[in-house]
């Protein structure tokens, strides 16, 4: 079992990470977050109209929409897709908004590893930026197990491609609770138990940074 120690120093490799908010004039909000060389641009419409054959009678319907750098969506960006849409429907009040859409509409600028973390974490950004309620923030950590069984945090594209197992999570900021999990590859239990209380650390550093870059923000308005 790994010690406090370790943990705090797989916790420490997160590539650096950088986001930007109220980017794009016509959605409701908007974000870009970067982690390393991997960026996403996020844009957030809602509370809107809903189409009757999607409407929900007591809350809101939440639809993702993954568009890749280049080309059409497809199976892998509809799986991303799924995962990015329960996370934010475990967080957002829906019940607020009845019988309307919010749309997540998420443009990969560039991969270099840990996608579906960034997609989620500049989903987050945007959401907090169109003001929507929620009921908790959500931030994401990517680990990848390599073949030697090094936990190896916030991989790269090179480093993905050469693990035996990847596994993503998406965390709650009130609880550290795992909302969503993604994984590809074979693991043990203990490996998988390794990896979260991994992610739950390294997702205290995102929600730091959430703080700040808020903070910022709204220090500039004043």
């Amino acid at each position: 079992m790994r010690t406090m120690m370790e943990l705090h120093q797989s916790c420490s490799n997160l590539r650096e990470y950088g986001s930007e908010q109220c980017l794009l004039s016509k959605p409701d909000g908007s974000s870009t977050f970067v982690q390393g060389d991997t960026s996403i641009l996020a844009g957030v419409y809602g509370p809107a109209e809903v189409k009757v054959s999607k409407e929900i009678y007591d809350r809101a319907t939440v639809e993702v929409l993954i568009q890749p750098k280049m080309g059409l969506p497809g199976v892998r960006e509809r799986a991303r897709e799924q995962c990015v849409r329960e996370t934010c429907e475990a967080a957002l009040l829906l019940t607020l908004h009845p019988r309307s859409s919010v749309t997540v509409v998420l443009q990969v600028i560039h991969d270099d590893g840990s996608l579906l973390s960034c997609c989620l974490n500049a989903a987050c950004m945007a959401l907090m930026d169109a003001g929507l309620p929620m009921s908790h923030l959500f931030c994401s950590v990517t680990c990848a197990i390599s073949k030697e069984g090094q936990i190896i945090t916030d991989p790269t594209a090179l480093q993905e491609k050469e693990s035996r197992a990847l596994l993503t999570f998406a965390v709650d900021s009130v609880e550290r609770t795992v909302l969503m999990s993604s994984t590809t590859g074979s693991f043990s239990v203990q490996e998988l138990q390794q990896c979260i209380a991994i992610s739950q650390k390294a997702s205290e550093q995102i929600f730091q940074f959430y703080r700040e870059s808020v903070k910022r923000r709204y220090s500039k308005i004043k």
